[in-house]
């Protein structure tokens, strides 16, 4: 209360004052910081209002991308799985001896270098295993330009001679007679089914990493392609076509 009245003692006696003498007292209440202050919070709340507006901006730019890394690592839509089943942990190529049909010893690890796409069946061949190996053929010849980065294999897994009638349909593929026993330690298939139902997938370094499912149809054929172009877009930085030390 003291300090109100001295302020209105210091008004009155100002106002009392002549206006010559007026001019030489200027009143000492004038307040200069409080437009400053205010204009300091106008700032603040601007710039506040402008990171969130960026802000804002930014998320509507970064949706798209948010939304389909969210689609493709946790939703994984239904065309994006894979068709074939992935084998992990992944099977090395064992240190076998295999034989050519000429009667050739072949190390089983000579495979190694390029994509396989192999097949396991006695010597005989069965309707089951020529289905194999034109489906192994028709899937390598798809691929196209990359089909040099693929080897169709078929594994003999018996002493039983192969037909002379299929050496026309195998003169691109390599064909390999190899210990039955040996070849269940490497190749498994899948529960309730027999090995050579299957299709397999081997990679470059001699590591079985893929099996396809039993009783592959011309459906199930076009889905594999889709798994097999897609490991070799993925291996095109480091897999050559050709082994190595070979032209």
């Amino acid at each position: 209360m003291s300090g109100s009245k001295s302020s209105d003692g210091s008004f009155a006696r100002a106002a009392s004052l002549p206006p010559e003498a007026r001019a030489e007292h200027p009143l000492g209440l004038t307040v200069h910081t409080l437009p400053e202050a205010g204009e300091a919070v106008a700032t603040a709340q601007r710039a506040r209002h402008g990171r969130w507006k960026m802000l804002g901006v930014l998320f509507i730019c970064a949706a798209p991308v948010i939304a389909s890394y969210l689609t493709y690592y946790v939703i994984r839509p239904d065309g994006r799985r894979n068709y074939g089943e992935l084998i992990n942990p992944q099977r090395t190529l064992p240190e076998l001896t295999a034989t050519a049909l000429d009667g050739t010893a072949t190390p089983l690890g000579s495979l190694k270098g390029q994509w396989l796409l192999v097949s396991v069946a006695g010597g005989h061949c069965d309707a089951a295993c020529q289905k194999h190996l034109y489906l192994q053929r028709q899937l390598r010849e798809s691929l196209g330009k990359e089909k040099d980065r693929m080897d169709w294999v078929w594994l003999v897994n018996d002493a039983a001679p192969v037909p002379d009638t299929l050496a026309p349909a195998l003169q691109k593929a390599t064909v390999l007679r190899v210990d039955g026993a040996a070849l269940d330690a490497w190749l498994a298939p899948a529960e309730g089914h027999q090995q050579a139902e299957h299709l397999y997938v081997v990679d470059p370094m001699g590591n079985w990493m893929m099996r396809f499912p039993a009783a592959m149809d011309t459906s199930g054929a076009a889905k594999a392609k889709r798994d097999l172009e897609h490991l070799l877009r993925a291996s095109s930085s480091w897999d050559e076509a050709g082994r190595p030390g070979k032209p």
